[in-house]
C-alpha cells in the first residue's frame, strides 16, 4: 500500500516539474542576420550625410555679379540700369562679377537683354553691330536741350527747335513757324551719354548718341548740325 503511494507521489511530481515555472520564458530561435542590408543602411546614411554637407559648403560659396534692371538694346551699354545680386559661384558659367561693372560699362550688347537677366561675360562685345534699320546718332547739347535726370538707356524724343532771334525777326513767316518746334523722332534710345562733370568748370553740356531708324538721319543730323534739337523723356522708360 506505501509503496503505491509513494509511486503515485513520485509521478504527480514528475509531472508537475515539466510544467515550465510561472514568469519563465520560452526559448525563442536564433535571428538570422543580414549583414548585407546593415551595410547598405549604414551607406545611405553616410552619401546623406555627405550631401547636406555639400549643400552647406555650397551655400556658403556665393558671388556677387551684375543683374539688368531694365531691358537693354542691341548696341546699348547697360550704363545704371543694373544691380547687384549673389549666385552660387559655378566655374561653368561666365558671370560679370560686380567688381567688374566698370570694365561692363564701356562694352555694347550683342542683342537684346531683358529686365532682371543675370549678366554673361558673352553678352556683350567692344564693338556690336546695329539693329537692322538703325544708325547711332551723336549730339551735342546745350544746357535746357535735355532733362537734366537723363541716362544711357532712356527713351526720348528729339524736336527741331528754332533760335529764339530768328523766330522772333520771321514771326509773320510762315516758313519760320513750321520748321520751330517740330518732331524729328518720337522714340529714340539714349545709347551713351558723356557730360564734363569732372571739369573744374560746368558748362552744362552735354553729349550723348541716340538710336534711331535710319530714316531719321537726315532731319536730325541737320538738326544738329544748326544746334537746333531738344530732346524729351517720354513714356517707356
Amino acid at each position: 500500500m506505501k509503496i503505491q503511494e509513494r509511486t503515485g507521489a513520485a509521478n504527480h511530481r514528475s509531472a508537475t516539474s515539466a510544467q515550465p515555472a510561472m514568469g519563465e520564458r520560452l526559448p525563442t530561435p536564433p535571428r538570422e542576420r543580414k549583414p548585407a542590408l546593415a551595410a547598405l543602411a549604414v551607406l545611405l546614411i553616410l552619401v546623406g550625410a555627405l550631401g547636406a554637407t555639400m549643400l552647406v559648403l555650397r551655400a556658403g560659396d556665393r558671388v556677387e555679379v551684375v543683374k539688368v534692371t531694365s531691358e537693354i538694346q542691341a548696341g546699348e551699354s547697360v550704363g545704371d540700369h543694373v544691380t547687384s545680386v549673389m549666385v552660387a559661384d559655378d566655374a561653368g558659367i561666365n558671370y560679370v562679377k560686380w567688381a567688374q561693372l566698370g570694365t561692363l560699362k564701356t562694352l555694347k550688347a550683342k542683342s537684346t537683354i531683358f529686365k532682371d537677366t543675370v549678366v554673361m561675360g558673352q553678352m556683350f562685345a567692344k564693338k556690336s553691330d546695329l539693329p537692322a534699320g538703325k544708325a547711332s546718332v551723336g549730339l551735342a547739347l546745350k544746357e535746357g536741350q535735355y532733362p537734366a535726370d537723363i541716362k544711357a538707356g532712356d527713351v526720348v524724343a528729339a524736336y527741331r527747335v528754332g533760335d529764339s532771334s530768328s523766330s522772333s525777326s520771321d514771326k509773320s513767316s510762315s516758313s519760320g513757324t513750321s520748321s520751330s518746334n517740330s518732331l524729328i523722332v518720337d522714340n529714340a534710345r539714349v545709347n551713351t551719354k558723356s557730360d564734363n562733370s569732372d571739369a573744374t568748370i560746368s558748362t552744362g553740356n552735354l553729349s550723348i548718341t541716340l538710336l534711331v531708324d535710319q530714316s531719321d538721319v537726315p532731319a536730325l543730323t541737320a538738326a544738329a548740325a544748326a544746334g537746333e534739337v531738344s530732346v524729351v523723356l517720354v513714356p517707356g522708360n
